[in-house]
């Protein structure tokens, strides 16, 4: 179980402080734990956090106005996907967090897609409860709209990682990323380098080591379609 400390650090990252404690606890325990004594599992706020995450998500499209029925539900599916649950995770440092059972610790729980991407939705499910929908809202739109920005500029594409790598394929190179974090852990900002060998293709900041990486690789993209104009 992670100490108080350590939720005190959640809290910041998630940018919303408990009212009650209980419920982000809950959203932390894993079916395994449960078996364990740790108390009720996070299954309840997973199937909660996963219907105030899409109505969010295809809100925001909404507003935006710029894409048809079709393309919003494939946006959504992209960055509301087990993927991109468990890059946000990631990100925000969760799986240090989480109370998993003895045998999922022991089998490397804490950075399964599968766990993280549940215990995200059941988090945000937890935001939701005691902060109510501003909370949940603002947290999801913190992490999530560069992704959806991403995804409504190519329906149903890929990302600009991915993208740079299948490009960079046809020439039989491989795209390496150098990032650095700096600043308090409330406040943390990245720069990213993408290359290929010792040249460097692209650069990119951001809020998460994410972010910064797909800033990098679409500043190679572009740079790569100006010099072949």
């Amino acid at each position: 179980m992670a100490h108080r400390a350590d939720r005190n650090v959640l809290e910041r990252s998630l940018g919303h402080t408990f009212t009650d404690r209980g419920l982000l606890h809950r959203s932390l325990v894993h079916r395994s734990a449960e078996l364990e004594g740790e108390g009720a599992s996070n299954e309840r706020l997973e199937f909660l956090g996963d219907a105030v995450l899409s109505i969010i998500v295809a809100h925001e499209m909404y507003v935006d106005g710029a894409l048809n029925e079709g393309d919003m539900a494939k946006v959504r599916a992209a960055v509301v996907s087990e993927a991109s649950l468990a890059s946000v995770a990631r990100d925000i440092g969760l799986g240090e967090h989480l109370v998993l059972g003895r045998g999922e610790h022991a089998t490397g729980g804490r950075d399964k897609d599968s766990i993280l991407s549940d215990a995200m939705e059941a988090v945000i499910g937890a935001l939701f409860l005691d902060g109510g929908l501003p909370a949940a809202r603002a947290f999801i739109v913190d992490q999530w709209s560069e992704q959806i920005a991403e995804r409504a500029a190519a329906p149903g594409g890929r990302d600009f990682k991915t993208r740079l790598q299948e490009v960079l394929a046809r020439t039989g190179d491989v795209p390496e990323y150098t990032t650095e974090g700096s600043g308090p852990d409330h406040e943390r900002s990245f720069a990213a380098a993408v290359s290929v060998g010792e040249r460097v293709l692209g650069r990119g900041a951001g809020t998460s080591k994410k972010r910064a990486e797909q800033q990098a690789a679409q500043a190679a993209l572009e740079s790569r379609e100006a010099a072949d104009a």
